[in-house]
């Protein structure tokens, strides 16, 4: 029930810019005040709102009208998503360098981390401001040129921080995977960052949200050969699962 209510909670704080407390009590009559800040809390640390005097006010209505496109994305597959980054979350450990793509699904994982010592690097401010509220984390953002649709960094920047880190665990996000094409990005110089990525981290696990299975983008930034851990919300189907055994690749269907 709890789940179920919070999903009515969020549905009401991102439908307009602010939401009072007051208005979640009488919507809610049967759950404590107490109750009701822990889910704007929670939405909070999701990066869905902000916490304000008397209630909450809805990221989506502070940032840019540019971010438009990547808040959509964020209403898409939910479940799919949370299943993956709960999943993603398990090859976490305490006093690892961690690189988190930018994307809907890295952002589905903050909530979820570990209260342990960590270093953060990531190429999406989103996620950099998600987690910068968590104590035991050390965030780190790349530097580099925004994107306006996905609101990712890229760039020569990117590419030279990332080339001066050490990464233990890299999870990324493609915006399309088949086996013809491999992991794909719809920007160039996104594509350049992950492939540095790729190379840098001694593991690296792929999330693929099953609406990008059987998509190509224009670039390429890494094949099943590359990476250590795929994780789909989906069967991907027989040829995949042959392909990562080939490839000597973990596949996790969640």
């Amino acid at each position: 029930m709890s789940n179920q209510r919070r999903e009515k909670v969020r549905e009401i704080l991102i439908s307009k810019p602010f939401t009072s407390l007051q208005e979640l009590e009488e919507r809610f009559p049967e759950v404590s005040s107490m109750t009701l800040r822990r889910d704007i809390e929670y939405f909070e640390d999701r990066g869905d709102v902000i916490k304000v005097r008397g209630g909450a006010r809805a990221m989506h209505f502070i940032t840019l009208t540019l971010e438009d496109s990547y808040y959509k994305r964020s209403l898409e597959n939910i479940e799919g998503k949370e299943k993956i980054a709960k999943t993603a979350v398990r090859y976490i450990e305490s006093g690892r360098s961690l690189f988190f793509d930018s994307g809907t699904t890295l952002m589905q994982m903050v909530p979820h981390l570990p209260d342990s010592k960590l270093t953060i690097s990531t190429s999406d401010p989103n996620i950099a401001l998600a987690l910068v509220k968590r104590d035991n984390i050390v965030v780190n953002i790349i530097g580099g040129s925004l994107n306006k649709s996905n609101l990712s960094l890229s760039g020569l920047p990117a590419q030279n921080y990332v080339q001066g880190t050490n990464i233990d665990v890299a999870f990324i996000s493609p915006s399309g995977f088949s086996l013809e094409c491999g992991f794909t990005s719809g920007n160039y110089n996104e594509s350049l960052v992950k492939n540095a990525v790729v190379q840098k981290a001694r593991i690296v696990v792929m999330l693929v949200e099953s609406g990008k299975l059987e998509k190509s983008m224009p670039n390429t930034f890494a094949e099943l050969k590359d990476i250590d851990i795929l994780i789909t919300d989906k069967e991907p189907g027989s040829e995949v699962r042959k392909a990562c055994v080939s490839a000597g690749v973990r596949l996790i269907v969640t």
